[in-house]
């Protein structure tokens, strides 16, 4: 058996990893989804993917569980857990469809509705934190570059449409 080796490869240890636009975004994401959580946490009990996934529910974007993987990139499986998790606690249920049976939309309770009206405001709150001492206009190249980036994946035809309609929002 080999022992590890204690000195990197050369290619791994010329990489700057502060300096990778990947792992920035990775970073800030994990924070931003840690800070949420906190948040809604210790107001709502629940987390900052629970949250969201109510409030994309509560806004009509993510009615469908595979519309839901879709939007997070997460599996089915992980999906399935998650919604069964919120049925459960009585925040969501399922509802099968009159015009197609095989398919399942969520629909929220009205606990559901309470807590999907509140995470704007901690999803603001946290962003607010994190982008302070931006300027207006550097939020907004950022929202642009950001859109450019989703858009150069080749999977958001229809975010670019959206983001267009909803361009004043800060956060």
């Amino acid at each position: 058996m080999t022992e590890p080796s204690s000195t990197p490869a050369p290619e791994i240890s010329e990489y700057q990893l502060g300096e990778s636009v990947g792992y920035l975004l990775a970073r800030v994401k994990s924070t931003m989804s840690n800070m949420v959580t906190q948040r809604s946490m210790a107001e709502l009990g629940i987390t900052s993917q629970q949250g969201s996934i109510l409030f994309m529910v509560a806004s009509g974007k993510c009615v469908l569980a595979a519309e839901l993987a879709r939007e997070y990139g997460i599996d089915a499986s992980a999906v399935t857990r998650l919604i069964d998790r919120l049925e459960k606690r009585g925040l969501l249920t399922r509802v099968r469809s009159s015009e197609d049976r095989r398919a399942v939309r969520l629909a929220l309770t009205p606990e559901g509705h309470a807590i999907a009206a509140k995470m704007p405001k901690i999803f603001t709150s946290v962003l607010d934190s994190l982008l302070s001492g931006f300027t207006p206009e550097e939020v907004g190249f950022l929202k642009s570059m950001l859109r450019r980036a989703l858009i150069n994946s080749g999977e958001c035809t229809a975010f670019a449409r959206d983001a267009a309609s909803s361009s004043g929002n800060k956060t």
